[in-house]
């Protein structure tokens, strides 16, 4: 069996890894709150951890290993963005919550998926746990480590002497550096809210504080006990949910069963750049995963970007990278077109094995790809979630993209011209081929869609 060692935030260490039950592996990552397109550095946690779930089965067998994703389907930047719509179309705020949960989550499958990551073993809605979070929030209240407040209920943060362990802070540092609420019925300005007050407005449940809705950590915390008991193997997120976030999620779980050990190991990934800054609106540097496959990035590209650089180090997404991504993948495929794939290399799971170094086994999948073993390099690299059927048919389109680029300048030039005739030939053509187009007013960006093939543009 591959040996496995992971770096755990909580000992800041790397451990030799041994699950509770080698037949029940169980690992939990934070997923999205559903109100908007997934950008890029929301992939980075989701590409790891499904690089994860694929190596623990490829060790364990895949129906020993159950991975658990969330929707945070409640909260309060999805009701302010309800409001906004429910405005705009006459909608209820309910009907809007409704409407734009359900679209965001598709909008998350289809992104991820196209990343070429699998879906889950559970993905818990936090809408559906209410009762479990309520419950939770009951035995810390009877246990003295919450106190209801003006229709909040509050953790004390100083009933859990442990606190600051996972973040390597004190509560005076956390103080000091965070933007604490300030409310005048907390008992300590740490103290974070569990439960608060919904009017008739907004989503609420009905509780023993009266009607309500949960606050943002107690909601992972209640879904991974639902799913996974009072101890599980690992807990994952970006580095920035390491505070406040996971730091409230182990107090109060830890506080709620005491038996238990909550997540034994912690994974957290660094934070994601573009051409060396940090991504922002402001800077005309944001994009989401969608903006990116629309403009003809392949899932696939984006995916060995993503791995090249290990989890726990600063990411920095170039165009320089993409390219060279680009051009080895279609290298790649070039050389195992036909091959049937054989065992993942030894020196690709050791490398994998120790801490993911994805570096480290892309480099031996560079080797592989130099001495031409096509069967190992296939199996090696399909184990990494690249080179497989799924995420196939974009390679043609670099050698079609100089004649897809000139239809498309032709058919602009058509319609100024109004031949739509001639505009509705070439678009035609382009269906045929299988190439998506995304008109804008001075012009049109492609994609290869399902079923790509750049002969028919021949």
């Amino acid at each position: 069996m591959t040996t496995l060692h992971f770096w755990n935030s909580k000992s800041r260490a790397k451990e030799p890894f041994a699950p509770i039950r080698e037949d029940d592996v169980r690992i939990y990552l934070c997923g999205p709150t559903v109100y908007d397109r997934a950008h890029l550095g929301n992939a980075r946690p989701v590409v790891t951890f499904d690089l994860l779930f694929r190596l623990l089965r490829h060790v364990y067998g895949e129906g020993a290993v159950s991975y658990a994703r969330n929707f945070t389907d409640v909260d309060d930047k999805i009701n302010a963005r309800a409001q906004e719509r429910a405005e705009e179309t006459g909608e209820s705020v309910q009907e809007a919550i409704g409407a734009i949960t359900e679209e965001t989550i598709g909008w998350y499958h289809d992104d991820m998926e196209a990343l070429g990551t699998l879906r889950p073993t559970h993905e818990p809605r936090a809408t559906g746990h209410v009762g479990e979070m309520i419950a939770m929030i009951e035995g810390l209240i009877e246990t003295g480590h919450a106190y209801e407040a003006e229709g909040h209920v509050l953790f004390s943060v100083g009933s859990y002497p442990e606190y600051g362990a996972l973040s390597g802070r004190s509560v005076d540092d956390m103080i000091a550096g965070a933007r604490v609420e300030v409310a005048p019925y907390k008992r300590d300005p740490m103290d974070f809210v569990l439960w608060k007050p919904s009017d008739e407005s907004l989503p609420g449940w009905e509780s023993p504080w009266g009607r309500g809705r949960p606050g943002w950590h107690i909601e992972c915390s209640a879904m991974s006990d639902a799913l996974f008991g009072p101890s599980f193997d690992i807990h994952g997120g970006g580095t920035d949910l390491t505070f406040p976030h996971h730091e409230n999620e182990l107090a109060q779980s830890m506080c709620a069963h005491p038996e238990g050990e909550f997540a034994r190991v912690w994974l957290h990934n660094e934070m994601l750049q573009v051409e060396g800054r940090k991504m922002s609106k402001s800077l005309g540097n944001f994009f989401t995963i969608r903006d990116l496959l629309d403009k003809g990035v392949p899932g696939e590209v984006i995916r060995f970007v993503l791995l090249s650089t290990h989890y726990r180090k600063p990411m920095d997404w170039t165009e320089t990278k993409r390219e060279e991504a680009e051009g080895t993948l279609r290298d790649w495929r070039r050389l195992v077109a036909g091959a049937e794939p054989g065992a993942p290399d030894a020196q690709v799971l050791a490398a994998l094995g120790d801490d993911l170094n994805t570096a480290g086994a892309i480099a031996r999948l560079h080797e592989l790809a130099r001495a031409g073993e096509a069967g190992a390099l296939l199996g090696s690299a399909q184990l990494m979630g690249l080179l497989t059927d799924e995420l196939a048919g974009w390679e043609g389109a670099g050698d079609a993209g100089a004649k897809i680029e000139a239809l498309l300048e032709e058919r602009h030039a058509a319609r100024k011209a109004k031949d739509f005739a001639r505009a509705d030939e070439i678009r035609a053509l382009l269906t045929e081929a299988g190439v998506e187009v995304m008109d804008r007013p001075d012009g049109a960006d492609w994609a290869p869609g399902p079923g790509f093939d750049a002969g028919k543009l021949v």
